[in-house]
């Protein structure tokens, strides 16, 4: 199978290349609603070292919330089970910046991957750690064995100087006691955080640990198996906001996405797969991105719903 992937690429960048035309860049960010939208890149790495590409597979993107895999990651590193007290598990059926939750749930966030909840790791991590952005680069760092994937400086400006919804959401949940540093320190954090540019071939190298029951292959354990388990069922139940359900219907696969046009797929023991294109759809999931993976998946036969996989 892993000769085929090539063509295949190939052939998914090629069939969605009319969907570049198709939603609208992140335009709430400045430094965002800039990005050319007629971009496109696909990438896959195999647990047994192969990566794969096709498009602009090695042009670097902000992020955005697909840092949230990594701050959690760090942050079960480091907190274990105890994150659970602040943070649920749960869908939550409202756009990823929403506040309408938090009132009547008293500010616990319904998952980490709402703004709210990622949020609170960005505090667990202002605990831990003197620059808890630099510790989240870091981690990327060493999940690739490269240390030039950095801070798109330009963007986290950008993204803090138009925090206001983020800085009420963390005030709030402040005023229930669940958000315990300086609020301006989270926000930084946080803005920082997801202003890391990688390409598809990097997200998808680097989220393999995620893949292999928390082991990054041919390197060392990030987090323990059941920890990496629960991290990819948040993703297939809360990884796409109140569009999880969508893409885990059409998909099948535990996916992170982000307003940066990146998303990211875990086939579990076998595979990651990142793809990218700036046009959004209204709930702020790349149009062509989503289109791309759900074919990917739907060409190897990767629903985590299927019976006996195939083999490569």
């Amino acid at each position: 199978m892993t000769r085929d992937i090539p063509r295949l690429l190939q052939a998914i960048a090629d069939d969605v290349r009319p969907l570049l035309d198709q939603g609208d860049v992140a335009s709430y960010i400045p430094a965002l609603a800039r990005v050319p939208r007629r971009q496109f890149g696909i990438a896959v790495a195999t647990v047994g070292g192969e990566v794969y590409g096709a498009g602009d597979s090695e042009r670097r993107f902000s992020i955005q919330s697909l840092s949230k895999m990594y701050a959690l990651a760090l942050a079960l590193q480091r907190e274990g089970d105890a994150l659970w007290q602040r943070v649920g598990r749960e869908p939550s059926g409202t756009p990823f910046n929403s506040l309408v939750q938090l009132e009547r749930e008293r500010g616990v966030p319904r998952n980490p991957f709402v703004n709210a909840g990622a949020l609170v790791v960005t505090d667990v991590l202002c605990r831990r750690y003197l620059q808890p952005e630099r510790a989240v680069l870091e981690l990327i760092h060493r999940l690739l064995g490269d240390t030039t994937v950095s801070i798109d400086a330009e963007v986290a400006r950008s993204e803090r100087a138009h925090s206001d919804r983020n800085a009420a959401i963390a005030h709030f949940m402040r005023s229930f006691g669940n958000l315990h540093g300086d609020v301006g320190a989270v926000l930084d954090a946080y803005c920082a955080q997801c202003a890391v540019a990688m390409s598809c071939s990097e997200l998808a190298r680097a989220s393999l640990f995620l893949a292999a029951d928390g082991v990054q292959p041919r390197g060392a354990r990030v987090v323990d198996a059941l920890a990496a388990r629960r991290i990819g069922a948040l993703m297939l139940t809360c990884g796409a906001y109140d569009a999880s359900g969508d893409l885990a219907w059409r998909i099948g696969l535990p996916i992170k996405t982000g307003v940066g046009g990146g998303i990211v797929a875990l086939v579990p023991g076998r595979l990651c797969v990142c793809a990218w294109a700036p046009g959004l759809d209204a709930n702020g999931n790349s149009i062509a991105a989503a289109a791309a993976i759900e074919r990917f998946a739907a060409a190897i036969g990767a629903s985590i719903f299927a019976g006996e996989p195939s083999r490569d």
